[in-house]
């Protein structure tokens, strides 16, 4: 019982994930970050990696799992410290999320919630093909929303590496325990067959 409500409760965490992950991977390609695209493209396939492992009982897989949620874990605390601008760390640097293809930052930058946007005419700092803004008026700035999006995503993968090593844990010892009792059954002890024939001696006559 243990084990399938072990698994259950998995299942339910890493369904969470691939939402999240679905819904975070729609706004990072709306806002052209490249970075964050390809490490949620690498993030959902170690989900269904780990949903996979969880229904066909292959521990192996849910400890790949949870040893990228370990990784996932390290790039988020990446992005909280980035729009947060911890250390030397500045958003001025967008190559970091763009891979330095364009001046593109996040999609609620522009769009969250209550911000009204502002186009600035005749400025002569924009490069060609660009145009510059002012965004005012937001009820929560966009930073501190990819900071949110980031910590909901460290704490669905906190509870899923504990779970993914109880689950694997568990697999472990099924298989070790089905591995010794198919080798009691195959070397243990047979009694001797009782024989229903009788041996039949000759009998020698004197004549």
């Amino acid at each position: 019982m243990g084990k399938c409500d072990g698994r259950c409760t998995l299942l339910v965490i890493c369904s969470l994930q691939l939402v999240a992950a679905l819904q975070r991977q729609v706004f990072d390609f709306l806002g052209y970050q490249w970075a964050p695209i390809l490490a949620n493209f690498l993030h959902i396939m170690a989900v269904i990696l780990g949903m996979f492992g969880t229904v066909q009982f292959r521990f192996r897989y849910l400890i790949f799992y949870a040893v990228w949620l370990v990784l996932w874990v390290g790039w988020n605390s990446f992005i909280i410290c980035f729009y947060l601008e911890v250390g030397n760390l500045s958003q001025d640097r967008d190559f970091l999320m763009t891979f330095n293809t364009s001046l593109h930052r996040s999609w609620w930058m522009e769009h969250g919630p209550g911000c009204l946007v502002t186009p600035v005419l005749d400025s002569h700092i924009a490069p060609d093909d660009h145009h510059v803004i002012t965004v005012s008026g937001c009820l929560l700035d966009y930073q501190y929303i990819e900071v949110l999006s980031s910590a909901i995503q460290i704490l669905l993968a906190l509870f899923g590496f504990v779970y993914a090593c109880y689950v694997s844990k568990v697999f472990q010892d099924d298989e070790d325990s089905f591995d010794f009792i198919g080798g009691f059954d195959s070397y243990g002890y047979q009694p001797p067959q009782k024989s229903s024939h009788l041996q039949l001696q000759p009998l020698y006559t004197a004549g």
